[in-house]
């Protein structure tokens, strides 16, 4: 369900993305008859898109275990650049249009960026084969304590079919929605052999 909400929010970004900066290219080299008939051919799918984008975008932040500075940030930029791009068009201020679409394509990065990111949690005072202690350090936020949360779309690891060697694989390099974790080999393999032991099949 929520690889679904994903897929879709990332279309309806694209397109919400798409319709802005074509609008605001031709508004701003001054051709508005195109601008006004590109207007009235996107109106309907660009109140879908808006639609599917504020749906998905609510539901994805009510999956996540925690909201971080850069996602308030992005969330802020998002709501701004709305009233902002109204008025804009609606007016022909093409400083306003150019500013919106900059806080979109600004908020755009942040997501692409966090996206993007290793993830380093503290393990300050966690011996490196401590699996357990590593394992609610790093994987418990979006795994739970028996790795059934499922927050972001997690997998159910407590019915994983991976071997510690592709559970530690996963954790250093990341797969699907997870991201890297920063971390040693070693601390990887710790949790891996915790979650082999502790968790997969019960």
């Amino acid at each position: 369900m929520y690889k679904a909400f994903l897929h879709t929010h990332w279309l309806a970004v694209t397109l919400f993305f798409l319709i802005y900066v074509i609008k605001t290219v031709l508004l701003l080299s001054n051709k508005q008859d195109l601008l006004q008939k590109f207007t009235k051919v996107t109106k309907i799918p660009e109140m879908i898109v808006s639609t599917l984008f504020l749906i998905t975008g609510v539901y994805m932040l009510t999956q996540m275990p925690e909201i971080k500075t850069i996602m308030i940030i992005k969330i802020a930029l998002v709501l701004t650049s709305i009233p902002v791009a109204i008025i804009g068009f609606k007016k022909g201020n093409k400083i306003l249009a150019a500013l919106s679409l900059l806080m979109i394509t600004a908020s755009y990065g942040l997501a692409e960026m966090s996206r993007k990111h290793k993830v380093a949690v503290p393990t300050e005072g966690i011996a490196s084969t401590d699996g357990k202690a590593l394992y609610e350090a790093n994987c418990k936020l979006c795994h739970g304590d028996d790795g059934k949360q499922g927050a972001m779309g997690a997998a159910d690891i407590s019915k994983t079919v991976m071997d510690a060697a592709a559970i530690k694989q996963t954790i250093l390099n990341g797969k699907g929605s997870m991201v890297k974790i920063e971390m040693s080999e070693e601390q990887a393999a710790a949790i891996s052999s915790y979650v082999e032991s502790n968790i997969k099949g019960k």
